[in-house]
């Protein structure tokens, strides 16, 4: 029942959620992760696990991101699955109908450690290898930077995620 060599001695059979349709006011005065291209199911799976950790209810994906039920997703969300809503979407027709703040994950952007979130918002991050696409770009309110300071070309985007929500958080309970 297992794809691993040496699995957990946990089975678990759940029925897989059917989530309603994406309703914009469900997003308002709060924030969700709004992923674009996201490939690698250990990534998406600490992402989703990251979300529950911070009190993040919503995960926005683009049609390309890897499948929420993936095995591999499933294992690295350690049960924060069931409680995280998932929904796929067109990123390209969804962005200019909300209106909440876009912050998006860039190399160019505002220091993530003087940058005000406000109160809601959308945080959006790129796929592993490319960032966010160019044809999304332009839905961005305010472009985010977490600061390079030793040598390192990019930052996992699992541990970027993270580290956004946790200085996100941080402002919110200071």
């Amino acid at each position: 029942m297992s794809g691993l060599t040496t699995p957990q001695q946990v089975l678990a059979v759940i029925e897989l959620p059917e989530w309603p349709q994406l309703k914009p006011e469900a997003l308002k005065n709060k924030f969700s992760l709004v992923l674009d291209g996201i490939q690698d199911p250990g990534n998406l799976g600490t992402i989703i696990r990251t979300a529950d950790w911070f009190g993040i209810h919503h995960l926005i994906c683009s049609e390309d991101t890897v499948d929420a039920y993936n095995p591999k997703v499933v294992q690295a969300t350690m049960g924060s699955l069931a409680r995280v809503k998932i929904y796929y979407t067109d990123l390209e027709a969804l962005l200019p109908t909300l209106t909440l703040p876009v912050f998006g994950a860039m190399l160019d952007g505002e220091n993530i450690y003087q940058a005000d979130f406000g109160n809601e918002g959308l945080l959006l991050m790129g796929n592993e290898g490319n960032g966010i696409r160019p044809n999304i770009q332009p839905y961005i309110t305010q472009a985010i930077t977490i600061p390079r300071v030793g040598e390192a070309e990019s930052l996992n985007v699992s541990i970027a995620t993270a580290l956004f929500c946790s200085e996100i958080s941080r402002k919110r309970f200071k």
